[in-house]
């Protein structure tokens, strides 16, 4: 996986993609990595969060 998303990608991911990034980028150790996960975090939790077949779609 390449590096973090920018904002605008994460404003315009669908829920699979924000629930890959959500499930692999790590944490983040700059303000602006933090930032963007925190973004990604609210967007899919928005749009109903993990769910079992997701989770399944998008392994571990």
């Amino acid at each position: 996986m390449k590096g973090f998303p920018t904002l605008e990608e994460v404003e315009n991911a669908d829920k699979e993609q924000l629930a890959r990034w959500y499930r692999f980028l790590p944490s983040g150790e700059t303000a602006s990595d933090q930032k963007i996960m925190k973004r990604i975090a609210e967007r899919f939790d928005k749009l109903g969060g993990m769910t079992a077949e997701l989770s399944k779609k998008i392994g571990m």
